[in-house]
């Protein structure tokens, strides 16, 4: 069995409310659009826990965002973010390559800089409205999947 359909089968079959884990997953959706790479795992298991949500569809949630997607889903929300903010993205590459130790730091973060409020309120908008959709399409797919057996039959 692939993994995207281990992950789904055990979206389907947690023991909670639909509600509770749309909500759990969407919120890990948002995570996983998160600026700060590299800290979504942890997150989603704080917010699990502090809000007693389903830690499994948290992290489900936040893993949407991993090494092969990263540069996508980033780019979009960036590239979004800058048409938001009226910012350039053309020349948004011009770095001498060539250039080595401090002197590279120094010219990509010179570089990049123009873009970090771009990176920011583009992916938190993306994050936010990837969130709203699996929310309610996570929520209807368990509802209808849950109207549909027979009651009194566990969830199987």
């Amino acid at each position: 069995m692939s993994r995207i359909a281990s992950a789904v089968k055990l979206l389907l079959h947690v023991d909670d409310s639909p509600h509770r884990i749309a909500l759990a997953f969407a919120i890990g959706i948002w995570i996983a659009f998160f600026p700060i790479w590299g800290i979504h795992t942890a997150m989603a298991l704080a917010i699990a826990f502090l809000f007693r949500l389903s830690r499994a569809a948290m992290v489900l949630g936040a893993w949407v965002n991993n090494p092969w997607t990263v540069a996508p889903f980033y780019t979009a929300g960036t590239v979004l973010g800058c048409w938001l903010l009226r910012v350039p993205v053309e020349g948004s590459l011009d770095l001498d390559w060539t250039l080595k130790g401090w002197a590279f730091l120094e010219a990509l973060v010179r570089t990049l800089r123009p873009y970090l409020w771009p990176f920011l309120v583009g992916n938190t908008i993306v994050g936010v409205a990837a969130g709203v959709v699996a929310y309610f399409g996570l929520r209807w797919v368990l509802e209808r999947r849950r109207r549909a057996q027979p009651s009194g039959g566990s969830a199987s």
